[in-house]
């Protein structure tokens, strides 16, 4: 119930700034909606509710969330840089948060499951050096 009431309460100030509503337009909101409330923290769970309907009919459009807990799958031309990825790494003896590391040092991106195909080839050829310069295959 709290985390429910945390989620909608994030929402309406996700869907203040999408309107670009004034501190002042937003109190009036809340208190024409729940009177006698000026905080979206004073708004119980249906007074939450009713506020963001509120905000939808004055054209808030709530985007998706991201999805949590299946990771993306490379596609078919991705597979091949994945997979020599994978064989630099193994042969280097480091694990996958240490190429996840390279990809948010190179592009500031976090996974590498995430970087485009170029960036994987920059991936693959900064290991390339690497191995090179450490004296080990890279075939």
């Amino acid at each position: 119930m709290k985390d429910t009431r945390q989620a909608l309460i994030a929402k309406l100030h996700i869907a203040r700034q999408q309107l670009a509503m004034a501190e002042a337009d937003y109190r009036s909101l809340l208190a024409r909606i729940a009177p006698g409330c000026t905080s979206s923290t004073q708004l119980d769970l249906l007074q939450l509710l009713q506020v963001l309907a509120e905000m939808q009919r004055l054209g808030f459009v709530a985007k998706p969330g991201p999805r949590h807990g299946k990771r993306p799958q490379p596609t078919a031309g991705r597979q091949a840089l994945m997979g020599k990825i994978a064989a630099l790494l193994a042969e280097a003896r480091r694990p996958w948060p240490y190429a996840d590391a390279m990809a948010k040092r190179m592009y500031a991106i976090d996974k590498v499951d995430w970087l485009d195909a170029q960036q994987l080839h920059k991936l693959v050829a900064a290991l390339v050096i690497d191995a090179r310069r450490a004296g080990r295959k890279t075939e």
